[in-house]
């Protein structure tokens, strides 16, 4: 296992994007505030340009200004991730190689989305090794068909994961028995990490290296406390924590995408602001949606004892 690899487990977040309310310009004071409150919580790393993070709004220059902002504040012993996905092959690589001399220690790669429909399994696998030969670091696939509309089956899974610099999978389908598969199908030293925080106690059990999980933006203590109990040999606590958490991914995250992380850190006191048009914010009735999710799991009564 490379070293990279190694250290790619735990509860890492895909961080959002804070846009600056006046000019529409990423907000690098923001963004550097929430890095700091999420680390402090104990997560194992970071994830930039995920789709929580608005990767398809942002553009090049944007992405390596935000990978520099990052590297101010997190620690070296925090793995840093950036989202490298783009349209073409030859793009895909030349962003990979970008953020990898940014400072990047892997990157995280959707599979081309706008032909999706024209792309067989032949085409994603040569894809993916092209990048992966490419790339400078370590190569994570992500595998989000609910926007992609491309499905990894297990077999191109376990073709992928024998190429030297393909190192991992993000699954962020909700389908349990997918996940089950890729666990039976790729080696012990493949890191495959879910991306639903529902399914983040099943997929441990299951021998998950841990999550990308974009409720741990909103719950970061307590995705850690689920990693650290299930590890600590005590289930019952892990699952404990696990059923406070479930609903606010269902209701938040899974619901509203990053429009309603945005909201749920502006009510737990942190920087969500406005996502970059063409997505809008959230109407009244769907910031009180949110609000009563993260109420009912106790997170705003946390939010307000630390202020």
């Amino acid at each position: 296992m490379s070293e990279v690899a190694h250290r790619i487990g735990g509860i890492l977040l895909p961080v959002t994007t804070p846009f600056d309310p006046m000019t529409g310009d990423v907000a690098p004071v923001p963004f550097r505030d929430n890095l700091r409150t999420w680390i402090a919580e104990g997560i194992d790393g970071v994830v930039l340009f995920g789709t929580t993070g608005e990767a398809p709004l942002l553009d090049e220059a944007e992405r390596l200004a935000l990978m520099e902002y990052a590297r101010d504040v997190v620690p070296p012993e925090s793995v840093l991730i950036a989202g490298a996905g783009a349209e073409s092959t030859r793009a895909t690589i030349r962003l990979a190689r970008a953020l990898g001399a940014a400072g990047a220690e892997a990157v995280l790669v959707h599979p081309p989305v706008f032909f999706a429909p024209a792309l067989d399994t032949a085409s994603i696998a040569a894809h993916y090794r092209a990048v992966a030969d490419g790339s400078p670091v370590p190569l994570l696939l992500y595998h989000f068909p609910r926007f992609t509309h491309v499905e990894f089956e297990a077999g191109l899974v376990a073709e992928l994961a024998r190429h030297p610099n393909i190192i991992g999978l993000k699954d962020s389908s909700g389908d349990v028995k997918r996940f089950a598969a890729y666990t039976e199908a790729v080696p012990d030293d493949f890191r495959l990490l879910v991306g639903s925080g529902a399914l983040l106690y099943t997929a441990l059990e299951l021998g998950a290296a841990g999550g990308i999980c974009g409720v741990g933006l909103l719950a970061p203590s307590e995705c850690v406390g689920i990693v650290r109990e299930f590890a600590a040999g005590r289930p019952s606590a892990a699952g404990r924590i696990q059923s406070r958490v479930a609903p606010v991914h269902k209701d938040v995250v899974a619901r509203f995408g990053a429009r309603g992380v945005k909201a749920a850190l502006d009510l737990l006191g942190m920087h969500g602001g406005d996502p970059r048009p063409p997505l809008r914010p959230l109407d009244e009735r769907s910031v009180k949606a949110v609000a009563e999710a993260l109420r009912a799991a106790g997170l705003t009564d946390a939010a307000a004892r630390a202020s």
